[in-house]
């Protein structure tokens, strides 16, 4: 089974492909580029693309990757992946968070009443589930925190939207700006998918000093090392 793995950016990717470059770590095929001037890199049975920030951008490198995957080179599931904030004291910065939901925790509208999503609003939907047995397969093997990972258009940075956020959402691990975006594009082709987040700082005031970018980088290559033959093992759903 083939798998699109789903970056918002360059390092990223490079960070994903490193993971699954194995031992060797031998450089691969030259990245191709699709439709839109999206580059895609191969790594065995893996597409890793870089789709843009945000969950529009990832929603649409998604669709054009997927719509370009003719049979029998189709993919059987999605993945976003990335680095993302980290709801404390659950997902500390280096650790690795794997979606059990993927929500969209700002897709809706304020009222008097407070916060409605657009599922409650009645005009589409606001999470999607992965498989479970692959979620919790991942997160075992890479020693990830397996809880909801937020997708959101604008990255929390004061500590009143953190609360609010997580009062909305308590179990969330992390928060990131692609996953949901991914998630849509995957759904409209009929494929499963999966997101992985790798934590480079706290949810709450935005402070650019504490974050560990670099660390979180290298605990996606790490994670991506692990969950590869969790990926390739999967047969998909019943």
């Amino acid at each position: 089974m083939r798998a699109l793995i789903v970056t918002a950016v360059t390092a990223e990717a490079d960070s994903v492909v490193r993971g699954l470059s194995g031992p060797d770590r031998s450089p691969g095929p030259e990245p191709r580029t699709l439709p839109g001037g999206y580059l895609i890199h191969r790594r065995g049975a893996f597409d890793v693309l870089v789709a843009g920030v945000g969950p529009a951008a990832a929603a649409a490198g998604t669709a054009t990757a997927l719509a370009v995957a003719a049979a029998p080179d189709g993919y059987g599931l999605v993945v976003s992946a990335g680095i993302g904030g980290g709801f404390a004291p659950a997902a500390p910065i280096g650790s690795l968070v794997v979606a059990d939901a993927i929500v969209a925790a700002d897709l809706g509208a304020d009222t008097p009443q407070g916060f409605l999503t657009v599922s409650e609003l009645g005009f589409g939907r606001s999470v999607h589930l992965p498989p479970a047995e692959l979620a919790a397969r991942a997160a075992e093997a890479t020693g990830a925190l397996l809880a909801p990972v937020l997708t959101v258009s604008t990255v929390t940075g004061t500590a009143a939207r953190t609360t609010a956020l997580a009062a909305r959402h308590p179990l969330a691990g992390a928060e990131a700006m692609e996953g949901f975006g991914v998630a849509e594009a995957a759904a409209a082709h009929g494929l499963p998918v999966l997101e992985v987040r790798a934590v480079s700082n706290a949810v709450g005031p935005r402070d650019r000093d504490a974050w560990r970018i670099g660390e979180a980088l290298t605990a996606l290559a790490d994670g991506f090392r692990a969950l590869g033959p969790v990926l390739a093992s999967w047969g998909g759903p019943p």
